[in-house]
C-alpha cells in the first residue's frame, strides 16, 4: 500500500521524531510511506492534487487532526489520524477549527490517542463514534551519542563557573514555541540560583518560533542561572539529559511529552508541570515529580535535592512504567493493524 503521511514536521521535535518512528512501523510490514510537512500544502486540494499523481496513493494517515487533518478532507482515500494534544486540548476552544476537526473525525476510518484522557477528551468535546479512537502510548526508544562531551555541551551553553562537576543542571527540553512555554520558570529559577549558585537551568531544543525565540535570548542574557542550548541531534539529546540532574517540562498543554518519556527510559528523574498530558504519565512522587506554579517548582526540585531516596525511587519507578506501557514492538504492531484497516476500506472502495 502506498501512503501519504502528513504531520509538522520541524527538525528535531517531538512530533518530527514520532512520526519518523511511525513511517518506520509502517514501512517495516512492506508498505510504501511518504512523510510529508502540512506546511507544504495550501489547501485540500494541494494534497488531492498530489495523490492523483501516477502511480497514486492509497491511503493516508495524519498527526494533528486540525494542522493535518484538514488537509485530507477532499481526499475520497480511506485515511486515519493521531492526535497531536494541542488539537483537543487547545484548538477546539476555537469554534471553527473544531467544526473541522468533527468533520475530520467523521471521515477517518480510524483515529489514535496516546492516553486514554486524551480519547475520552476527544469523546467529550468532538462529535465521534467511541469505537473509531483507539489508544497507543507513544513507542520510547533512547540511544546514546558515543563521542558527546558533557564538558563542551555545557561551554557551548554559556556556563562559565570552574566547577563543572558540581554543578546540578536542570535540562529544560522544549521547542520555543508559546505552548511548551519556555519561560514559566526562568525568573524563579534565576533567584534560586542567587541562593545557590551550583543550580542552574538549560533550555535546550529547536527555534520553532521566532518571535519567541528572540524572548527567549533576551531573558537568558539577564536572568542568571538560565541557559540556552543549541539543539543538539537525538543521540547527543539523550547523552546530555543522561548526564543533567533533571529533565523539566514547562507546558502549558501536551498530547504526550517524549522527552519526559525518554528522561525515564534513561533513568533520569522529572519535574513536570501539572497538566493533563503530564499527569496521564507522571505519577506525582512515583513516576516523578508535578509541579502547578513556578514556586512549586522549586519546592519539589528540593526536594529532590535533599532526598536521595526518592530520588531513586521516582528513577526506579519512571523505567519500569517506560518499559511496561511504552514498548516500541507493541506500537509498531498497533500502526500496522490500523494500516491493514486502511488497506481493507480501499479494496472494499
Amino acid at each position: 500500500m502506498k501512503l501519504l503521511f502528513l504531520a509538522c514536521l520541524s527538525p528535531k521535535t517531538g512530533n518530527y521524531t514520532t512520526a519518523e518512528r511511525i513511517r518506520s512501523h509502517i514501512e517495516s510490514a512492506g508498505h510504501s510511506c511518504e512523510l510529508r510537512d502540512v506546511a507544504d500544502f495550501h489547501s485540500p486540494s494541494d494534497v488531492a492534487h498530489l495523490v492523483s499523481q501516477n502511480p497514486p496513493f492509497e491511503g493516508a494517515l495524519a498527526i494533528h487532526l486540525f494542522k493535518a487533518g484538514r488537509l485530507l478532507l477532499d481526499l475520497r482515500l480511506p485515511f486515519g489520524v493521531i492526535f497531536g494534544g494541542t488539537d483537543i486540548n487547545e484548538d477546539v476552544k476555537d469554534e471553527q477549527k473544531r467544526v473541522v476537526m468533527e468533520q475530520v473525525l467523521l471521515k477517518a476510518r480510524f483515529a489514535v490517542a496516546f492516553t486514554e484522557k486524551l480519547k475520552e477528551e476527544a469523546e467529550f468535546v468532538l462529535v465521534s463514534p467511541d469505537s473509531k479512537i483507539y489508544v497507543q502510548p507513544q513507542g520510547i526508544q533512547t540511544e546514546l551519542a558515543e563521542q558527546f562531551c558533557w564538558t563542551e555541551f555545557l561551554r557551548s551553553s554559556g556556563v562559565r563557573t570552574e566547577s563543572l562537576d558540581e554543578l546540578r543542571v536542570f535540562l529544560l527540553v522544549c521547542g520555543l514555541r508559546r505552548v511548551k512555554d519556555p519561560l514559566y520558570l526562568a525568573d524563579v529559577f534565576s533567584e534560586w540560583h542567587s541562593e545557590n549558585l551550583h543550580n542552574i537551568l538549560i533550555i535546550i531544543g529547536p527555534k520553532v518560533d521566532p518571535a519567541l525565540t528572540a524572548e527567549v535570548e533576551a531573558v537568558v542574557k539577564r536572568a542568571t542561572g538560565v541557559f540556552l542550548a543549541q539543539e543538539r541531534s537525538q543521540q547527543e539529546l539523550h547523552a546530555a539529559m543522561k548526564r543533567c540532574f533533571a529533565v523539566v517540562n514547562s507546558s502549558v498543554s501536551e498530547g504526550m511529552s517524549a522527552a519526559i518519556l525518554e528522561a525515564m527510559d534513561l533513568r533520569v528523574p522529572v519535574l513536570a508541570r501539572n497538566i493533563p498530558g503530564n499527569a496521564a504519565v507522571v505519577k506525582h512522587g512515583v513516576t516523578g515529580l508535578l509541579f502547578s506554579s513556578p514556586q512549586e517548582f522549586v519546592q519539589q526540585s528540593q526536594r529532590l535535592l535533599s532526598d536521595p531516596e526518592l530520588r531513586e525511587r521516582v528513577v526506579r519507578s519512571g523505567k519500569l512504567y517506560v518499559e511496561e506501557h511504552h514498548s516500541v514492538k507493541r506500537e509498531r504492531e498497533t500502526y500496522q493493524r490500523l494500516v491493514d484497516k486502511l488497506l481493507k476500506a480501499q479494496f472494499l472502495a
